[in-house]
């Protein structure tokens, strides 16, 4: 949570909203971009209902893992990393839905005419620790 909270600080202090910079030609930008919806801007537009509607979502899956936590009887480490990955991340960006009002986003991947929507660090943990508990989960019922 504090890594994507420094590095969405970085991008709105020395950047322009929808300005981009090239790191590796052809492959990846830094853009700051906002998003008000979920991923891939599912969902998105302006009204307040949506900012609402997402924090309420968030806050009911923060409760779930911290349920999940406290009742689960095993706890490996492929199972804490992941719940901890998708923990923080999921407030991550619940921090800018409360401070903005909106998700700040600017991993901008691409190749060619391909583009893959922005993102950022919570996304990532996000996944990742998805994709862990995925196969914990896969793990302990085979």
């Amino acid at each position: 949570m504090a890594l994507d909270q420094v590095t969405k600080w970085y991008i709105v202090k020395n950047f322009n909203l929808f300005e981009s910079k090239v790191i590796l030609d052809g492959f990846f930008n830094l853009t700051y971009i906002t998003n008000t919806g979920a991923a891939f801007g599912i969902l998105s537009g302006t009204e307040k209902w949506r900012n609402i509607f997402f924090q309420a979502i968030t806050v009911m899956a923060l409760c779930g893992m911290i349920y999940l936590y406290k009742t689960m009887r095993t706890r490996s480490g492929l199972f804490l990393w992941g719940l901890s990955l998708v923990f923080g991340g999921a407030l991550g960006n619940f921090i800018d839905r409360v401070r903005f009002g909106y998700v700040v986003d600017f991993l901008d991947f691409y190749v060619g005419s391909w583009h893959w929507p922005a993102f950022n660090v919570a996304d990532s943990c996000i996944s990742l620790g998805a994709t862990m508990l995925a196969v914990y989960f896969l793990r302990e019922t085979v």
